[in-house]
């Protein structure tokens, strides 16, 4: 968990020497050796020569702590004996060395943070992982670097206490369903936390929520259980419709008995299609459906043969 937490940046107060001035600083510093020989030529005694290549120096180093440049998204805090005097950048702009300090550079670019909370029980006292993303920027550059020693942790730690109190207040259910409503939550939140830092959130995502694993397999069991329980319920209603139909049917058979025996006659008909098929009927039957008794079922006998081969010839 504790390495999704940037750390303080002990980098951010060191000396930062743009490479125009390094330029500047060679170029005098070669100038300054190339004058030589020019200025023994001219016959200059060597404590002046001494004394303009001191000078070239100076003003090379000068130019080398002297000059900064800050990039376009960047804003430098700059103290003058401890004292805040102000913001400097973008672009180039002057130093005093050794008086003036710049302890920090502010990055007005919106940031990502990553965080998460782990092992965090929620209001039914269910544990939970959870990984979270924060965009965020700065709005003022010295509220940030005057009220809190290091934001960017600030913020990091303000966001990881803030998921940890929303997940208390919420059911698993509603933390499973529901994260567009922590998100919001959320930013509100650590908004009103880091806002007296110069900081503003844009957003809050909610990456992953992880349950414990058996945990996990009951759910999945529930799920599975509920799928069969409503395959089971639409299988029942199929069964009521097709005993329905049924029901319809015999009253539409008991009011025309010829309609019955035409259906009976081709049931009969249907079974004697398939080859080699024995279809016992009992005698009342064949009497109720007139099919002329053992004749008739001859009858249908052939018929079905004839259809089964329409081609052979006797």
């Amino acid at each position: 968990m504790n390495e999704l937490l940037p750390t303080k940046d002990l980098g951010q107060s060191r000396v930062r020497i743009p490479g125009i001035a390094l330029a500047l600083w060679v170029l005098l510093l070669l100038g300054s050796i190339l004058l030589v020989p020019i200025l023994y030529r001219l016959k200059v005694t060597w404590l002046w020569i001494g004394i303009t290549m001191s000078a070239v120096n100076l003003i090379g180093l000068y130019i080398l702590f002297a000059l900064k440049v800050a990039d376009q998204w960047e804003k430098s805090v700059v103290l003058r004996f401890g004292r805040f005097t102000g913001l400097r950048g973008p672009g180039v702009f002057w130093v005093i060395p050794v008086v003036d300090r710049i302890p920090m550079w502010i990055d007005h670019r919106v940031m990502v943070t990553p965080f998460s909370a782990e092992k965090t029980l929620t209001k039914d006292t269910v544990p939970v992982d959870v990984d979270a993303v924060l965009f965020w920027l700065v709005w003022d550059a010295e509220k940030a670097s005057l009220e809190v020693e290091d934001y960017r942790v600030a913020i990091a730690w303000a966001a990881q206490t803030a998921l940890r109190e929303v997940i208390g207040q919420m059911e698993l259910a509603d933390i499973l369903v529901g994260r567009a409503r922590m998100d919001r939550d959320l930013q509100k939140i650590i908004d009103e936390r880091t806002t007296p830092w110069g900081v503003t959130v844009q957003s809050v995502e909610i990456r992953d929520v992880m349950i414990p694993q058996e945990l996990e397999d009951a759910m999945s069991r529930q799920a599975q259980a509920e799928r069969e329980r409503q395959a089971r319920v639409i299988l029942g209603e199929s069964e009521k419709q097709i005993a329905q139909s049924f029901a319809d049917a015999s009253l539409a058979y008991r009011d025309n008995p010829t309609a019955l025996h035409l259906r009976a006659m081709n049931m009969l008909f249907e079974g004697l299609k398939e080859k080699g098929a024995l279809v016992i009927v009992p005698s009342s039957a064949v009497d109720t459906m007139n099919l002329g008794g053992l004749m008739g079922v001859t009858s249908l006998g052939i018929a079905s043969e004839k259809l089964d081969h329409p081609l052979q010839e006797s």
